[in-house]
């Protein structure tokens, strides 16, 4: 796939603006929340408003809007906007927020707080999304044993050509935005926020999906800023600011034997800000047919870092459940170019690789890490690859 240039997805991006205020978007239908009964008092279940709404723009057989005015409106259960429409481009325009109930139990089992399932053609204008996820934070970190697993903000399944810009995740119960089974998915300086110690708050996280462009998000999160799982092809992202969090994930994989891998993702432009992982590519230590190839890392500042390269084939994050086994996961052409900073730890750049199947074609140019303005270390295992220009700390490979 061909590296598209910024210009042109800002270009298609202002396309999808324009249709809103162009002569024939007055033909199309438009409706108000407020107009199905919807209150911004942020006390009042508007769910069955928002839903009756969609219903609507889901039927016109001709493009259709859907207004959210400014307030604070309560969607007190879990909702799914279902497709397949009669029409291809329906817009959602929120200049309000939407609110999560204040008590985590009514969301904390649903798994999905909003979902948009089967739809093509959609845009998502600006708004807040607000899923108070606090006091089950809290709950999670005092370990008690009976807390829900939590809601996921926002996903899209099964669905295509969907556009968001502008959109702001506040407090996620579980991971903030999901891009699951998807196509042709575009993403313009979308906000995450988070305290640094929320469980699970993944920022953007995207998996059997395809084509999908993030551009200028700025995450502030308690787990990984962006990640990226199983059967995920063709991504680009750029212009990333990440931290708190965990850095740009991909993986984990290989949990299962069948797995599809991950092919021909770009991420060119990011500020890593204490966070604890930059560029990280996580599997287990477990048989899989599962792979990693052409991925290219590109023009990094790492600003505190405490891993700012590391490849981790034996990831397990509950050491009492580690399957201890070679990782079946295959990486090969991976690129780390003109990545600068500081890294958090001695051990700035860390490859370790499967013993059965060892990372080849790993490629280094143009790095610039320093730890306490020294030089700090390389750790490489059962990885091959090149060094090319000035590589600090000194290649490993």
């Amino acid at each position: 796939m061909a590296r598209p240039p910024l210009c042109l997805l800002i270009l298609q991006i202002l396309l999808h603006l324009c249709w809103l205020v162009s002569p024939n978007s007055a033909k199309s239908s438009t409706y108000n929340v407020i107009h199905f009964g919807a209150k911004p008092n942020g006390l009042t279940d508007s769910t069955m408003a928002f839903l009756s709404a969609w219903n609507k723009a889901c039927g016109s057989p001709k493009p259709a809007r859907i207004y959210v005015p400014r307030g604070r409106f309560l969607l007190a259960k879990a909702v799914t906007f279902n497709g397949e429409c009669a029409n291809k481009a329906i817009s959602i325009t929120i200049n309000g927020t939407l609110l999560a109930p204040s008590d985590y139990r009514f969301l904390g089992n649903a798994e999905y707080w909003l979902t948009f399932d089967r739809v093509t053609g959609l845009s998502i204008l600006g708004g807040v999304l607000d899923a108070r996820g606090t006091s089950l934070w809290s709950c999670k970190l005092s370990a008690k044993s009976n807390c829900p697993v939590g809601a996921t903000t926002l996903v899209f399944r099964r669905s295509k050509h969907i556009m968001m810009t502008g959109l702001t995740s506040l407090n996620s119960q579980m991971f903030h935005i999901a891009i699951i089974g998807c196509h042709n998915v575009k993403m313009h300086r979308v906000k995450v926020i988070a305290r640094g110690d929320s469980p699970n708050t993944d920022g953007i996280h995207v998996q059997f999906s395809t084509h999908i462009t993030i551009i200028k998000p700025t995450i502030r999160t308690g787990d990984d800023c962006i990640s990226i799982g199983p059967a995920s092809k063709n991504l680009w992202i750029q212009d990333v600011s990440c931290g708190p969090g965990h850095g740009i994930s991909i993986g984990s994989l290989g949990w299962d034997l069948n797995e599809p891998g991950v092919k021909n993702v770009t991420v060119r432009k990011a500020t890593f800000f204490r966070t604890q992982n930059g560029f990280r590519i996580k599997s287990w230590g477990r048989p899989s047919s599962g792979f990693v190839n052409d991925v290219h890392f590109e023009h990094a500042t790492m600003i505190d870092v405490q891993n700012p390269i590391v490849i981790d084939q034996h990831y397990c994050p509950n050491p009492n459940h580690c399957p201890n086994q070679p990782s079946g996961v295959k990486i090969s052409d991976v690129s780390y170019k003109d990545i600068h900073g500081t890294s958090a730890t001695r051990v700035a750049v860390k490859f370790e690789c499967s013993p059965e199947h060892t990372c080849k074609g790993i490629t280094m140019e143009d790095l610039k890490l320093t730890y306490k303005n020294q030089v700090p270390q390389a750790l490489c295992k059962h990885v091959v690859g090149t060094a090319l220009g000035i590589v600090q700390p000194k290649s490993c490979l």
